[in-house]
């Protein structure tokens, strides 16, 4: 693997926050820091039929890609947990690569 990376796909996240929650378990994370954040943008009317409300996870410094969970065989925590199924673990280029063939609200991020 070149680069680590997940693929976010925001439009079905449901901003439970299982991802933020299984970040700072497995890491130790302490209260008021993140590795994995939540940001929601609060809900706005677009026109008279349409609303517009959007749950993001994006990544922090703390954030090490889970490491230790992929050397062992295993997931990212994020994605291991998250009950929407929108977040992948993966290399750069081929989530990249996924994600353009995708529609909706996807993007792939990393720290490294």
């Amino acid at each position: 693997m070149t680069k680590p990376a997940l693929l976010i796909n925001y439009e079905y996240c449901t901003g439970c926050h299982s991802c933020e929650i299984a970040c700072r378990n497995e890491h130790g994370i302490g209260l008021g820091k993140w590795g994995i954040k939540m940001l929601e943008v609060p809900p706005f009317q677009i026109d008279e039929e349409h609303w517009n409300w959007d749950n993001a996870p994006i990544l922090t410094s703390l954030c090490d890609m889970c490491a230790d969970r992929i050397a062992a065989g295993g997931d990212a925590a994020c994605a291991h947990v998250c009950l929407a199924q929108c977040i992948e673990y993966g290399d750069f280029l081929e989530l990249a690569r996924k994600a353009s063939e995708m529609t909706g609200k996807v993007y792939v991020i990393s720290n490294q």
